[in-house]
C-alpha cells in the first residue's frame, strides 16, 4: 500500500490550488484520511480530516478557505485550497488509515507535496 500526493506548486497570495492523494496497492478499505502540513522550522500539524462517511473537521486557520473531500471509489483524497496566504506555505502530507487485503490496519503517509505562497 502507498499514498501518492500531488498538486503542490507556487501560487500568489489569494490564489488557489487543489491537492490530491491516491491510495494504491493492496487496499481493502480506508478509514479516516487527512492532510497535514509542516512549515520550515515548525512541527507537522493537522490541517483537515475526513471520515469514511464524509464527516470533516479542520483547523481554525483554514476554515472557510480549505475544503477536504474524498472519492471512495477512486481511493482518492482532495484538498481544495482557496484564498491562500503566505503562512500556508509548507510541505503538505496526506495520511490515511488503511485496511489492507491481509486484514492489517495501518496508518500510511504520502511523500509530501510543497505548497509555496508568495506575497
Amino acid at each position: 500500500v502507498q499514498l501518492q500526493a500531488s498538486g503542490g506548486g507556487l501560487v500568489q497570495a489569494g490564489g488557489s490550488l487543489r491537492l490530491s492523494c491516491v491510495a494504491s496497492g493492496s487496499v481493502f478499505s480506508i478509514n479516516t484520511m487527512g492532510w497535514y502540513r509542516q512549515a520550515p522550522g515548525k512541527q507537522r500539524e493537522l490541517v483537515a480530516q475526513i471520515s469514511s462517511g464524509g464527516t470533516t473537521n479542520s483547523v481554525n486557520s483554514v476554515k472557510g478557505r480549505f475544503t477536504i473531500s474524498r472519492d471512495n471509489a477512486k481511493n482518492t483524497l482532495y484538498l481544495q485550497m482557496t484564498s491562500l496566504k503566505p503562512e500556508d506555505t509548507a510541505v503538505y502530507y496526506c495520511n490515511a488509515e488503511i485496511l489492507d487485503r491481509r486484514g492489517i490496519l495501518s496508518a500510511y503517509w504520502g511523500q509530501g507535496t510543497l505548497v509555496t505562497v508568495s506575497s
